[in-house]
């Protein structure tokens, strides 16, 4: 593309940014940063009655959290700015009064009462009401096309409430274009005459939207399908502006998991996913809403799986970074049918994108869930955890004391369970025998795993493990296959009612792994206590 793309992403601040307003960010964003353009905020707040204290703030955190920057934004500024639509409320008036001058808008000074009442006029001869063409000179509606010049002059000089209102043509086809949906043909007679400026003079998003736009130099408008019948305005305008119109994109929508309906948050709240990227808190009634972030999934993540609501890169691959959606991303392969939220789907790639973490980084994520489990459970014994609970191994270095665990520790316990966890809080439940001995025992799995000669054949082991010096998982995997082997022994029998002894159900990683980790004198030990009830 040889002209300077510039897009926009223009929320507004009502409420926490739903992740369908995420996913019109980032193909926004990615289809800029795709042909080095400009990636710009515009919050559109002209709406004072629905503006909601925090919103702003958390539109600004959320993107940031996914990644995605802005060239020109409320807080960076730029040459086209202001950015927020409520500090440029000076520049509409101009704007509409132009297009009053050129015919191609009105004054209509109808009452709400008097609209009403043509409503139910219309609805008592089963027909729809719609102010345009058919009945805005019939005069029974009050505006500047049937009063005379200085009839809607005295009004205006009056102080009489008034709406501007744009003159929508008839018989007349109008013919559109969007990157997604193609060629796209309107009838004008069927649009109605949508107010422009509102008696409380302030623009509508109509006109606001466009002059906006304008100024601003927008080149391609991306956004969401239910903008889709406005369109037609919009070209409107800009012709009667006489101004070059931005290419248009319409997302389609984000459906339901059933496939039937928009998603919303009640659809979340049933089914036990987030809908909004951060954790939203209503300031007026104190209610939270879940995020994303603290529902413990990688906003890496989640920019993957919103990427691939609508779009798709036209080969195998699923995972991408930032930079490869970047570089694969194409406005010609959004669909037009609506994308179906799986939630499943979005677990598959937090889980994916797990694996993909370092070690490190994980475990000192964990570790705030770490030291809560270990303080409960020293709570609960009223004392602390004590450092024989867990040995030191030689071999890696690490230690542990009654007030911490060494994060090189965990980190290798994280490395053995990552694959069996979809978020970091699974962690516990996959890894709380390397943090604390078994004081109970799976009954099913111990039923299981317990047979008349295990304790012959444990205590059997607990000497070959007290003979091995070298406490290392390949010694010890040498020393026990090795005895199983040479006598013949089924490694169910020995190696059930061990992991039982070391963890205490039938689950975890490699037992020799675990023997590794928690150390020698802590292996004994486990092995001691499974004895005695033996």
């Amino acid at each position: 593309m040889s002209k300077n793309i510039r897009v926009r992403f223009a929320p507004s601040p009502t409420g926490p940014l739903h992740i369908g307003g995420v996913r019109t960010a980032l193909f926004n964003y990615l289809f800029a940063k795709k042909h080095g353009g400009a990636f710009i905020l515009r919050i559109e707040d002209t709406d004072q009655n629905r503006y909601v204290e925090g919103a702003e703030d958390y539109i600004v955190k959320a993107l940031d959290w996914c990644g995605m920057t802005f060239e020109e934004s409320p807080e960076k500024g730029g040459q086209y700015g202001p950015y927020r639509q409520s500090e440029r409320k000076h520049l509409y008036k101009a704007y509409a009064d132009e297009l009053v001058a050129s015919g191609r808008a009105y004054y209509a000074f109808d009452t709400s009462e008097a609209l009403g009442a043509e409503r139910k006029n219309h609805e008592a001869e089963g027909k729809t009401f719609i102010y345009n063409w058919h009945n805005r000179e019939k005069g029974r509606l009050v505006n500047s096309l049937v009063l005379s010049e200085d009839e809607t002059q005295v009004k205006l000089d009056a102080g009489e409430d008034y709406v501007i209102r744009f003159k929508s043509p008839q018989d007349e086809t109008l013919q559109l274009k969007d990157i997604i949906r193609g060629d796209i043909s309107i009838d004008t007679n069927i649009l109605d005459d949508k107010v422009l400026f509102k008696s409380d003079g302030m623009p509508t998003y109509h006109l606001a939207n466009i002059v906006d736009d304008h100024l601003m130099e927008i080149t391609h408008v991306i956004r969401g399908e239910e903008w889709l019948p406005s369109l037609a305005l919009h070209q409107q305008l800009y012709d009667a502006f006489g101004w070059q119109a931005p290419e248009f994109a319409h997302l389609p929508l984000i459906l339901k998991p059933t496939g039937k309906g928009k998603l919303s948050k009640r659809d979340g709240d049933k089914l036990g996913f987030p809908v909004f990227p951060l954790e939203w808190k209503d300031p007026k009634t104190g209610d939270i809403a879940r995020g994303y972030k603290e529902d413990g999934y990688f906003s890496g993540a989640v920019v993957n799986f919103l990427a691939f609501l609508g779009w798709n890169p036209g080969t195998e691959q699923e995972l991408f970074s930032m930079e490869e959606l970047i570089n694969a991303f194409d406005l010609n392969r959004v669909n037009k049918a609506g994308a179906r939220f799986d939630p499943d789907k979005t677990k598959w790639f937090n889980h994916q994108y797990m694996q993909q973490q370092l070690d490190l980084e994980l475990a000192k994520a964990f570790q705030p869930i770490l030291n809560q489990k270990l303080n409960v459970i020293a709570s609960r014994t009223k004392q602390s955890v004590s450092n024989d609970e867990i040995a030191t191994s030689r071999e890696n270095g690490v230690t542990r004391n009654d007030s911490a665990i060494d994060i090189n520790y965990v980190s290798l316990v994280v490395e053995l369970i990552k694959e069996r966890a979809t978020f970091v809080s699974d962690f516990w439940d996959l890894s709380h025998f390397f943090f604390e001995a078994p004081s109970t025992y799976d009954e099913k799995a111990f039923k299981k795993a317990i047979k008349e000669d295990t304790l012959d054949l444990l205590s059997t082991v607990k000497n070959l493990i007290s003979e091995v010096d070298d406490f290392t998982v390949e010694a010890l995997q040498t020393k026990i296959k090795g005895w199983i082997t040479d006598n013949g022994i089924g490694f169910g029998k020995v190696m059930m009612p061990l992991r039982i002894a070391l963890v205490g159900a039938l689950q975890g990683p490699d037992v020799f792994d675990i023997m590794y980790l928690i150390g020698k004198a802590e292996a004994l030990k486990r092995l001691d206590a499974l004895l005695a009830k033996l």
